[in-house]
């Protein structure tokens, strides 16, 4: 298993990723609904500016500031228990496949704890705003981004070793 700050540092990219991703499939989402694209990241707001803060439809501070950054520290905690996951022996050098099975697994998983385990107060706040379906499509798109970064390593070293046995191979 790698170092913690390694992993950390991983876990960064991956939730930049992932809640980039999700917040744009949110976004497109709510506007597919007739909702502006701003209120389901407004809603998640709602643990400190009650649940008036879904109907909010333009960017602010409090809302959309308050509601990303607690999207971004939400889908930073998946990304650490995601890049662990991969980071446990022999799983790192998974294909971009594996690496993608691995992370649409995830999505149930953390819907499951968003809104199974944690107090209402603490949920994403998207069922204010969202049909279940498209929370669901939301949950994929952060599962997505949290695999990219780990799909383009993966690319990236099959790739190095190609080009290495194509420089070994070429002196024959």
């Amino acid at each position: 298993m790698p170092r913690w700050t390694t992993l950390l540092g991983r876990a960064l990219v991956s939730a930049a990723a992932a809640s980039t991703l999700s917040a744009l499939a949110l976004a497109l989402l709510s506007r597919r609904a007739g909702k502006g694209s701003m209120q389901p990241l407004n809603a998640t707001s709602h643990w400190l500016n009650g649940e008036a803060a879904a109907a909010r439809t333009s960017v602010d501070l409090r809302h959309t500031g308050t509601g990303y950054a607690t999207h971004f520290a939400a889908t930073l905690f998946w990304a650490l228990l995601f890049e662990a996951w991969l980071a446990l022996p022999g799983r790192r050098q998974g294909t971009s496949a594996a690496i993608l099975w691995r992370a649409v697994a995830m999505a149930p998983i953390a819907a499951a704890a968003d809104y199974g385990a944690t107090p209402k107060r603490f949920t994403p706040g998207w069922e204010f705003v969202l049909s279940k379906p498209s929370m669901a499509a939301a949950y994929l798109a952060m599962s997505l981004g949290l695999a990219l970064p780990a799909c383009r390593a993966s690319v990236s070293a099959h790739a190095r070793r190609g080009a290495g046995r194509a420089v070994v191979g070429a002196g024959r």
